[in-house]
């Protein structure tokens, strides 16, 4: 199966970017259908990491010494977080040579924290992420919430093992051989820890007690799933501040609703229950958040929850849109006290129910109206930037 991606890079001549995302989600095969004529350097090749980890200058050399080809298309480095110090001769091929670079990545927290030269600004930043609804051809919702949406995870009848060899090299690769941290077996520990608090209220002492280590540590290790593109916080609406609401404690959701369901051991035999309702408002989330990056948007999201337990889903803008997710497949007004409560002190300009309904239906409800959306309905008009 062929996915066509929806990511842009529409590059200026001599303009270099940055393109991040997580790993295995097809940025390599992106950048080499899309820059086909480009000088392409893999770091992941032994040979060439080797060659530029004890000279790095052979790159200027190398690409000088190709100056016709290379002043007409674009140099690709993959992987370039690997070493750092090529970015000091890429930044003066830019600046010298007026060379076009696309440097790919899967974390730029190894090159921030060494302090390496990020280019000052000179190369546009992009985001891969896993696939997405309008890439799917006959999208299938119950095999993308067991599978995750990582290219050949989502086609992989063996998707578990997959999916548990793909934790273990980014432990290996990413964590170890980075030296991200230093007890591996502890963080390790973390992320089977965390994954059972998953989309929840995130409780930094409970983790840290399960895990055998201190808070800060747990804190720093939440950091490293962000930074590494793994994961991703999402904090509590505070709008007016009122005393009823939680407005400090966030939650935290992993890039991936297969690797969120696999490290839980987890299996959705069907599209009803609670196992299954967490992973439909997670696989939603990624979606909101696949939109506002490959669309160059900037809106916050949000979830809303009050201390007596009333909750929203998600909260976009600045309390514009508010998003209940239910599994549900005829959504009754008992189902969404939480949105209705939102709605009377915000008023937001759209109220929306993602379910399992056959068809869109309106609620009124003292006087204001809640729209409910099947799933496919709500993301069809996402993506033609209709709902934001």
């Amino acid at each position: 199966m062929e996915f066509h991606r929806l990511l842009k890079m529409d590059l200026p001549k001599r303009q270099s970017a940055f393109l991040w995302g997580a790993r295995k989600t097809g940025k390599s095969t992106y950048l080499k259908q899309n820059f086909p004529d480009a000088i392409y350097y893999d770091l992941l090749q032994m040979d060439t990491f080797s060659r530029f980890l004890k000279q790095p200058h052979l790159l200027r050399e190398e690409l000088l010494a190709n100056i016709d080809q290379v002043t007409k298309h674009p140099v690709i480095i993959d992987e370039i977080q690997k070493i750092p110090d090529l970015l000091n001769e890429v930044h003066h091929l830019i600046e010298a040579k007026k060379i076009q670079f696309v440097l790919c990545g899967s974390s730029a927290r190894k090159l921030k924290r060494l302090g390496t030269n990020m280019l000052g600004g000179r190369a546009w930043r992009y985001t891969f992420y896993p696939l997405v609804f309008p890439e799917i051809p006959n999208f299938n919702l119950l095999k993308a919430l067991n599978h995750g949406l990582i290219p050949d995870h989502y086609q992989d009848i063996h998707y578990r093992k997959s999916i548990k060899a793909y934790l273990f090299n980014y432990l290996k690769e990413e964590i170890q051989a980075e030296a991200l941290v230093r007890n591996l077996a502890a963080f390790s520990r973390f992320l089977d820890v965390q994954a059972y608090g998953h989309g929840q209220l995130t409780n930094f002492n409970n983790i840290s007690r399960d895990c055998g280590v201190d808070s800060k540590t747990v804190k720093e290790y939440f950091q490293i799933l962000v930074d590494t593109l793994l994961g991703y916080f999402i904090y509590p609406f505070h709008g007016k501040k009122s005393r009823d609401e939680i407005i400090s404690i966030p939650k935290f959701y992993l890039f991936d609703v297969g690797v969120s369901q696999a490290l839980t051991k987890l299996r959705i035999a069907e599209l009803r229950g609670a196992v299954a309702g967490a992973a439909f408002e997670h696989y939603i989330l990624m979606e909101l958040i696949a939109y506002r990056g490959l669309n160059d948007l900037d809106f916050p999201i949000y979830f809303w929850r009050s201390k007596s337990g009333l909750e929203v889903d998600f909260v976009l803008g600045e309390g514009e849109i508010a998003i209940e997710v239910k599994i549900s497949t005829t959504v009754h007004k008992s189902e969404i006290s939480g949105l209705l409560a939102f709605q009377e002190t915000y008023q937001p300009k759209k109220a929306l129910v993602i379910s399992q309904d056959v068809r869109p239906r309106q609620l009124s409800v003292k006087d204001k109206d809640i729209l409910i959306l099947p799933w496919k309905e709500f993301l069809t008009q996402l993506w033609k930037g209709k709902i934001i």
